[in-house]
């Protein structure tokens, strides 16, 4: 009896094809073939459609996370430093993350069963029997589009945040503006905003390569575009989370 042959799991290989794709709209994008047109498109659905849900969870998130923080630190005697540690906290983690997770579940799904409809429909052989690249023509601008929404939704979302715990200070706990914000200029640095913004483009790269991808790869029927929608979640949720580590580690060291 020979050896049994090792196949990789299909969500293995299908990130792999993926990352290949993803290499590929990269390439493109670096030699500038762009067209503007289908990116401000893929734009306007990535950012201004998607834009109130960051705003509603920013706020949420933002007044939840300051009132746990406040009440804390007014038992102690340490009302003064809210406004920082919210700054600090939404800032590194919260808003990136969040942020990642709402386009993820607004924009990836999306864009996975769009392509995975268009691969199971034959639209995409037909795309290629018109000498047109499927990764240039569908794949670039969405990569694109996330690369410049996730970054401004994640600030937005900081943004919402910071002043929805603002409001709710003075509200709640009766904690002056000027107190708050003091303290949100004491602990917040330059590089929290860069860090935010650089962990905003990766998650959009993570997020627009793994969609399409797994969207392009789509085999069988209509049924098969929903497994592909939730297998491409589920990987770029995993995908954010392990990131998220190693650019924490990477930028706060």
């Amino acid at each position: 009896m020979g050896p049994i042959a090792w196949r990789s799991p299909p969500w293995l290989q299908r990130l792999c094809a993926s990352a290949l794709i993803g290499g590929q709209a990269i390439a493109t994008i670096m030699r500038g073939r762009i067209r503007l047109d289908d990116v401000v498109e893929m734009m306007q659905e990535a950012g201004p459609e998607s834009l109130s849900i960051v705003v509603l969870v920013g706020m949420a998130a933002g007044t939840v996370f300051n009132v746990q923080i406040a009440a804390e630190l007014t038992e102690r005697g340490a009302a003064s430093e809210v406004g920082g540690i919210l700054a600090a906290g939404l800032s590194r983690e919260v808003a990136p993350i969040l942020s990642a997770m709402l386009i993820t579940g607004k924009v990836a799904t999306s864009y996975a069963a769009q392509l995975g409809t268009m691969k199971v429909t034959e639209q995409i052989d037909a795309i290629t029997m018109l000498r047109t690249d499927p990764v240039d023509y569908l794949v670039v601008p969405r990569l694109l589009a996330l690369l410049v929404m996730t970054p401004v939704q994640t600030l937005a979302f900081f943004a919402v945040g910071i002043f929805s715990g603002r409001i709710s200070c003075e509200s709640v706990f009766g904690i002056p503006p000027q107190v708050f914000w003091d303290s949100v200029y004491r602990w917040m640095w330059p590089s929290d905003v860069r860090a935010m913004l650089v962990k905003g483009m990766v998650f959009g790269l993570l997020i627009a390569v793994v969609a399409c991808g797994y969207g392009l790869t789509t085999e069988g029927g209509p049924k098969e575009v929903g497994r592909s929608t939730t297998g491409a979640v589920v990987v770029i949720l995993v995908l954010i989370a392990l990131t998220d580590v190693a650019l924490t580690s990477l930028l706060f060291r």
